[in-house]
């Protein structure tokens, strides 16, 4: 199962994709192929991964939303990612486990990566979530968050926070797993 010809996927990453995903070695390989077809250079932009990323809302404004997504997934603050943080991102987005993906989640709303949420940054995350949702699922939404501030809102006051503190990484996770609304607000899952 050598992986000598140029261009492959390297063991290692391979190895490590399939341990901390739920893709297959075929998955991985065919996601690595398109990957150096995109980007040749083995490296993702902003710019391109909005591109891919607003394929899957085209519904929707999702640039605002990528932004954060890419910003959360660009460990190394390069401006870039390689095909690990682009699979990882795929995976955490999409199938994580609970705890792993709150894990991300809180990386996500900590817009200025200072190691807490504040109720500012809930509001900028949920307006980029708010315009992931098409028009006609805006008004079946309830009366209670259908705003992208009256979400925020809702979400802020599960903490059981004051408008001026902040959320740390622990608190944020056992908060919206002790709450199956709190969960379902800090993401978009399109209506059935």
């Amino acid at each position: 199962m050598g992986n000598s010809k140029s261009g492959a996927v390297s063991k290692e990453i391979l190895e490590d994709l399939k341990l901390n995903t739920k893709f297959s070695e075929t998955e991985i390989v065919q996601w690595y192929e398109n990957f150096k077809k995109q980007c040749p250079n083995g490296r993702i932009t902003k710019e391109e991964f909005q591109t891919i990323y607003t394929k899957f809302f085209p519904e929707s404004d999702a640039n605002t939303y990528a932004q954060h997504v890419f910003r959360s997934f660009d460990t190394n603050d390069d401006g870039t990612l390689d095909f690990k943080e682009y699979i990882i991102a795929l995976h955490m987005t999409s199938t994580g486990k609970t705890t792993r993906k709150l894990e991300w989640a809180f990386s996500l709303f900590d817009v200025d990566k200072n190691g807490y949420i504040t109720k500012s940054e809930v509001s900028e995350i949920c307006t980029a979530i708010f315009k992931l949702i098409p028009k006609e699922e805006m008004e079946k939404l309830p009366e209670d968050e259908n705003t992208a501030q009256k979400r925020a809102d809702k979400l802020w006051n599960y903490f059981d926070k004051g408008d001026n503190d902040r959320i740390a990484e622990g608190e944020f996770i056992q908060g919206i797993l002790d709450n199956d609304d709190a969960l379902r607000l800090i993401q978009y899952s399109p209506l059935k």
